[in-house]
């Protein structure tokens, strides 16, 4: 379990795909050799078999294309929410001028990150691509002096980053995100699921992409609250409350052109109705 919640924290997601620059690179191919075979290559070299075609890669081996998280503020016991993407409104958008302004605006604002798989894999490939880049991002990278000085995302046991794969898991039994939303009556994959992110980009789907990423975060969102909650960091009256005021959000963004979302929300609603709590009488422990 986490040790406290920031009055300023953001629920992160990033979403990746082979990077045929890279790719041209490690396994000399020519410029012109095109991305989808520059992919398939990649995916080879990384061990791909006819039962798992699309190995994990290396994240430095890996594009960012899309980067989501919800905003969570709360402010003297008021508590605000807001949805965020990259990108914002082209399909596509150059990884360099994405990672440089997530970086920029996170370093500014140095909110307690949580994630799913945020330590083994989101906040390396940012990293890592921001390196490659030679983005520099001294605000976002900088790290206290005593834990209590500011957010440091670069130690192990700092509550700078959240998680929650580690919080739910234990050595040989770490969770899929999937599973644990399942197992809540929260929205899991709707649709897509990362193996189709590729596809989805060498279609040109660009949009999609983002849409999926804004899915995965709202999950989370909703396994970081109920995590909140058992750990006594959020009532049981300010979960619920907090769970309404996603609701609102997600009406607003639907009612601003954000169909994707009415997905998320109907299904929401309708885990919700079937999985709602029936008491009964019984023995108690004592």
């Amino acid at each position: 379990m986490f040790k406290t919640v920031a009055p300023e924290l953001w629920i992160i997601d990033a979403e990746w795909v082979p990077d045929a620059d890279t790719g041209r690179r490690l396994y000399d191919l020519p410029a012109d050799c095109p991305e989808v075979e520059v992919i398939e290559r990649m995916f080879r070299e990384g061990g791909a078999t006819d039962e798992e075609p699309r190995p994990f890669l290396k994240t430095a081996l890996c594009r960012v294309v899309s980067i989501a998280f919800l905003r969570r503020r709360n402010e003297r016991g008021s508590v605000r929410l807001d949805l965020h993407s990259l990108p914002k409104t082209e399909p596509r958008m150059d990884e360099r001028d994405l990672l440089a302004e997530f970086l920029e605006v996170a370093g500014r604002h140095k909110p307690q990150l949580v994630g799913f798989n945020l330590r083994g894999a989101d906040l390396p490939i940012l990293i890592q691509r921001a390196m490659a880049h030679r983005i520099a991002a001294p605000a976002f990278c900088k790290r206290p002096d005593k834990p209590w000085e500011g957010m440091d995302y670069f130690a192990n046991a700092s509550e700078g980053t959240v998680d929650l794969m580690d919080v739910h898991g234990a050595r040989g039994n770490n969770p899929r995100l999937v599973h644990l939303a399942a197992a809540a009556a929260i929205p899991g994959k709707l649709g897509t699921d990362g193996r189709q992110v590729v596809d989805l980009w060498l279609a040109g789907e660009g949009r999609r992409i983002v849409e999926y990423n804004e899915y995965d975060v709202l999950t989370t969102y909703l396994l970081w609250l109920r995590t909140a909650h058992l750990g006594g960091f959020v009532s049981t009256a300010g979960m619920e409350a907090e769970e309404r005021m996603l609701e609102e959000l997600l009406g607003e963004r639907i009612a601003q052109g954000a169909r994707h979302l009415e997905v998320y929300r109907d299904r929401w609603m309708a885990l919700r109705r079937d999985a709602a709590p029936t008491r009964t009488e019984g023995a108690t422990l004592k």
